[in-house]
C-alpha cells in the first residue's frame, strides 16, 4: 500500500480508484451486452417482419385461390341448375304464341259477334265457344311445349 492516510472505514484513494476502475469496466461490459442485445433484437424483429410479410403475401394468394375455387363451384352449380330446369320462354316467344292463338281464335270471335242477340243459338254458341277455347288451350300447350323443346 501507499503511505496515504486510511480513513476509519478502510477506504483510501487507491482503493477508491480501484473500485471506480472496476465499476467502469463493469459498466463498459454492461453497455456492450446491452448494445449486443439491442442489435440482436433489431435483427430478430427484422426477420420476424420479413416472415410476416411473406406469410401475409401467401395468405393473400391462398385467399384469392379459395375465392376463385368458390366462384367456379358456384358457376358450375348455377349452370347445372339452369340445365336441369330447361330454358326460359323469352318475351318474343310468348308474343309469337299469343299472336298465333289470337289468329286461330279470330274466327271464333267473329262467329260469336255474329251470333250476338240470337236467343235461339245462344246455348249452341256457348258450347262452340267453350270447345274453341279448349282447342285453343290445347294448341297453346302444344306450342309452349315446342317452344320449350326448341329453346333447349
Amino acid at each position: 500500500m501507499s503511505d496515504r492516510p486510511v480513513s476509519a472505514s478502510g477506504w483510501t484513494i487507491d482503493t477508491l480508484k480501484e473500485h471506480y476502475d472496476a465499476l467502469r469496466v463493469a459498466d463498459e461490459r454492461f453497455d456492450a451486452e446491452r448494445d449486443r442485445r439491442t442489435t440482436e433484437g433489431a435483427v430478430l424483429r427484422e426477420r420476424a417482419l420479413n416472415v410476416k410479410e411473406v406469410a401475409d403475401k401467401d395468405a393473400g394468394i391462398l385467399s384469392r385461390e379459395n375465392q376463385n375455387y368458390k366462384d367456379e363451384k358456384a358457376d358450375k352449380a348455377r349452370d347445372l341448375s339452369l340445365s336441369e330446369r330447361g330454358g326460359f320462354v323469352t318475351k318474343s316467344d310468348l308474343e309469337l304464341v299469343v299472336t298465333r292463338i289470337e289468329d286461330s281464335l279470330a274466327p271464333v270471335f267473329a262467329f260469336v259477334a255474329g251470333q250476338k242477340g240470337a236467343a235461339q243459338g245462344s246455348q249452341l254458341t256457348t258450347a262452340k265457344l267453350l270447345g274453341f277455347i279448349a282447342a285453343g288451350g290445347t294448341i297453346a300447350g302444344v306450342v309452349f311445349g315446342l317452344v320449350n323443346a326448341l329453346a333447349r
